[in-house]
């Protein structure tokens, strides 16, 4: 496809996307960093890591999603005595027949909430993991597909850590994105008060489901010239050797971000330039991106906790040191 096709593809495209934003905007007040990364990362086919504190819109924003998109939603709130089962599903015996039937559980949808997850033990976590990688589950000798599209937003609550089972670094990798979520302004909270207390709006689906999977494939065909690429991988280098790039932050970086990031990167700048309504990638759209891809992919060494220096702050002098093309 030439650029001036790409051109008219997202400028076909993109109006959907606005709709949408303004759908969600009937019911979401404020929160656009958070709303931008959700679509950002249904139009990257990725998943979600989100981390905040509880009461602000993270459930609300995936139910208004699934209804502005017409898409299943199913919410699962994990705990300690959560099974495998309980997400994935289970061999279910029937007297009556002597015989085992398989029941999908609650990971059979489009838009899965995965409330704390990480309340839940390895086992449960390992099962989730199946179906975010592979979008497929197993239950016993059956696999079944998972439906397209298929999104997990998780959630983590940053101040409660007691009873809690910390993520393990393979399957945080496999989350596109971590956000992290800030309080309302003073004028956005007494919108929320206003909001509240008034009739709820009726939501329309604004955006189909063959729409959004023509949006997906559009993105994956937005340019990126060889300069942004080399620059994508500077990046990620330099989390992985910052002192050969001239950075002294080598003793506080105990492992760098894995080619992983380097994909995700890549697939979340295109999905930004495309909400930008453009055809190509610019390094602004890496640099918007970037500490939400990266943050969860970098792992402080024990040094930088008792400094208390903290991922982002590692992260911005990174993009500093990394030169602009």
């Amino acid at each position: 496809m030439s650029l001036d096709e790409l051109r008219g593809r997202v400028a076909d495209l993109t109006p959907l996307l606005a709709a949408l934003r303004e759908e969600i905007g009937k019911v979401i007040v404020g929160q656009r960093y958070m709303v931008d990364r959700l679509l950002i990362a249904l139009l990257a086919d990725g998943h979600v890591l989100l981390e905040g504190v509880p009461g602000l819109a993270k459930t609300t924003a995936v139910k208004t999603l699934a209804q502005a998109l017409s898409l299943g939603f199913a919410r699962i709130q994990f705990t300690p005595d959560l099974l495998p089962a309980d997400v994935v599903g289970t061999q279910v015996y029937s007297p009556k027949d002597g015989v085992f039937s398989n029941k999908k559980g609650p990971v059979f949808t489009h838009l899965l909430l995965a409330d704390e997850i990480n309340r839940a033990p390895a086992k449960v976590q390992s099962a989730l993991l199946e179906a975010m990688e592979e979008r497929q589950v197993t239950i016993g000798q059956a696999t079944y597909e998972l439906p397209a599209p298929f999104f997990v937003l998780a959630t983590q609550n940053p101040i409660e850590q007691e009873g809690t089972y910390p993520l393990p670094e393979a399957q945080t990798d496999r989350f596109l994105m971590k956000l992290r979520l800030g309080y309302p302004t003073k004028a956005e909270e007494r919108e929320i008060m206003r909001r509240h207390f008034a009739d709820r709006p009726t939501l329309d689906s604004v955006v189909s489901a063959e729409q959004l999977a023509a949006a997906q494939a559009l993105v994956r065909d937005i340019k990126v010239e060889d300069v942004v690429a080399d620059y994508i991988v500077d990046l990620v280098h330099t989390t992985r050797n910052p002192d050969g790039a001239g950075l002294a932050l080598g003793r506080y970086v105990e492992f760098g971000a894995s080619p992983r990031a380097s994909l995700a990167l890549m697939a979340c700048s295109r999905a930004h330039a495309f909400l930008d309504g453009r055809a190509y990638v610019t390094p602004d759209d890496v640099k918007a991106v970037g500490k939400d891809v990266l943050r969860h992919r970098v792992l402080l060494s024990y040094e930088a906790e008792a400094e208390e220096l903290d991922v982002d702050t590692v992260l911005a002098k990174v993009f500093e040191n990394v030169r602009t093309p």
